[in-house]
Parts: C-alpha cells; structure tokens; sequence
C-alpha cells in the first residue's frame, strides 16, 4: 500500500489532474463528482459551495473516496480512502489557489452572489496507487 508522500503519488497530486470524489447520499447510494484537489498537510484538500450535494453528503457522513488519473495516462491513478474534515476558515483563499492550478487565473471566476465556500481536507486512511 502507498501513502500521499509516495513520489509518484505527490506528482499525481500535485499536477493539474482531476479528481473524482464519491460521498454518500442519506439513502446510502454513492455520488461521485469532479473537483479540483491538491494535498495539503498529509490529506487532501478540496473545496465547494454550502449547500451543494456532495459537501451536504460531507458534513453528514465523512467518508470519502478520491479517485485522481493522470491525464495523459487514465491507468495511472491513487484511490484515496479516508474521512473528511470541514472549514469555511481559509475557503475562499483555497479556492483561489485551485483556480491557479488548474485555470491559471488568480481568482477563482465562478463565485456566485451569495455563496459561501468551503474546504474539506480528506485524511486517508488507505491509499492505493496503480500505475501502468
């Protein structure tokens, strides 16, 4: 098994390559989604809106699933297992910074009227990497 501090698993974090995230929904049906991720102080960090239905899920039930592929090469991948921990403190700066990883921009341009951000790290509790 692999931890986050792998070197090609810190790569895979650290380049602009999506990221699948799979919460569950009160009725016990997984949801999966696209985000932006980047690690940060042994988890990893991902960022949303109040409200939306995988931080709802989040805040409900903290286990997650991260799934992050290599864009050039789907086959190269880490599963990251763990549970998620929640803070607005410190959101709207990360979403910035995702914004400059994966647009280039220095602000993230997708805020809505109104919107409150927040940040999840994901603390694995297993962490598998596959590379082919």
């Amino acid at each position: 098994m692999s931890d986050l501090n792998d070197p090609d698993v810190r790569a895979l974090l650290e380049a602009p390559n999506f990221a699948v995230i799979s919460t569950h929904n009160a009725d016990g049906s997984v949801h999966s989604t696209v985000v932006w991720m980047h690690p940060e102080d042994g988890a990893v960090a991902v960022n949303s809106a109040i409200g939306r239905r995988w931080p709802s899920n989040l805040q409900r039930d903290p286990r997650a699933t991260i799934v992050v592929a290599e864009a050039a090469n789907p086959y190269h991948f880490v599963e990251i297992r763990g549970r998620a921990s929640a803070t607005t403190e410190g959101a709207e700066q990360h979403i910035d910074a995702l914004a400059k990883k994966y647009l280039g921009r220095d602000t993230y341009p997708f805020r809505q009227p109104g919107e409150q951000r927040i940040k999840f790290l994901i603390a694995p509790e297993r962490v598998r990497h596959v590379k082919q």
